[in-house]
């Protein structure tokens, strides 16, 4: 049974972050039950990631790289920009690293693919991967950023599957 052919009426822009748009498709809690007459679970909103053994599916387009001297918007601060991502999808900002632009980390396997542009990709470790149009990434447990090299936005596709810390 195909749940939409739509695009998803869960769109979230990030005003502190001009450009950054969240798509969130579908997501599930646990092993799902498979009945073919499951209601979407984006009807009762969305969240950050999934726990242990649940799914997250969503697109996320990237701002353009910003100018030389680029200046957020009036009164944005790294506190105001993480309050506003877990304002508009709950807990989001509490994964942000303080002193570390971008940089994340959740107790998720995320699968990531390229779908316009391209994305520079840098891991707690200070490793850089540059990742094009259909490249494909797979982190676990391990804290990443993101950044648009590009002067257009960058579109990446995720599929999030909740963990447990060993």
């Amino acid at each position: 049974m195909f749940k939409s052919f739509d695009v998803t009426p869960a769109v979230v822009e990030i005003d502190s972050n001009p450009g950054l748009t969240f798509y969130e498709l579908y997501m599930t809690e646990g092993v799902p039950q498979l009945t073919g007459l499951e209601t979407d679970p984006m009807l009762q909103g969305t969240k950050a990631f999934p726990g242990p053994g649940g799914t997250m599916f969503r697109l996320i387009s990237y701002p353009p790289k910003r100018p030389e001297g680029y200046k957020p918007p009036p009164g944005v601060t790294f506190e105001t920009g993480v309050k506003e991502l877990s304002d508009k999808i709950p807990r989001m900002g509490d994964h942000f690293e303080r002193g570390a632009p971008g940089m994340h980390t959740t107790d998720t396997i995320d699968y990531g693919v390229v779908v316009r542009g391209e994305m520079t990709l840098e891991l707690d470790d200070g490793q850089k991967f540059i990742c094009a149009r259909a490249i494909a990434s797979c982190r676990t447990a391990q804290g990443i950023a993101g950044a648009n090299p590009l002067p257009e936005p960058c579109l990446m596709a995720f599929v999030s599957v909740g963990g447990k810390r060993g």
